[in-house]
């Protein structure tokens, strides 16, 4: 084999193998995001997973501008979005809301719309998983699981 012909296969052989590796993922931003609620999942068994009826009612957009927009049910709210990553590809980290400021219209029996409101002020983290977002309410409050908007 002469050396032209060793270099070509090594050539190609090393391409072959980069083209196996694994990509570096790129880093995950809550800027510019839209979500749907699906679950409100306590640490207390005896109230269990909360699934929205209409999960389309119950929304959040992370502005890039730092401003969060959300649906709930029946009413609004708005307010600042603070996130420090605690990994490099930014899938988990800390998360705050600032002071929400909304509506206060009365959602028809059985909304979440309240209990969200009370909620959101309390949340401290998040984390990427399975194309979901989870927010952790702070000292084990429980979990704000949603789904991205298509």
């Amino acid at each position: 084999m002469t050396f032209a012909m060793r270099r070509l296969m090594l050539v190609v052989s090393a391409a072959a193998l980069a083209g196996c590796a694994a990509p570096t993922p790129a880093p995950i931003s809550l800027a510019g995001t839209s979500w749907q609620l699906i679950a409100i999942q306590s640490m207390d068994d005896a109230q269990g997973t909360t699934r929205p009826g209409d999960p389309s009612q119950y929304t959040v957009t992370f502005g890039a501008d730092g401003r969060a927009a959300f649906q709930l049910d029946c009413n609004r709210a708005s307010g600042e979005w603070t996130a420090t990553p605690a990994t490099a590809d930014a899938r988990s980290g800390q998360l705050n809301f600032g002071a929400l400021a909304g509506t206060r219209a009365m959602c028809a029996p059985g909304s979440l719309d309240q209990r969200l409101s009370q909620q959101l002020p309390y949340v401290r983290s998040y984390l990427f998983q399975d194309g979901q977002l989870h927010l952790s309410l702070f000292a084990d409050g429980g979990i704000l699981s949603w789904a991205p908007i298509r």
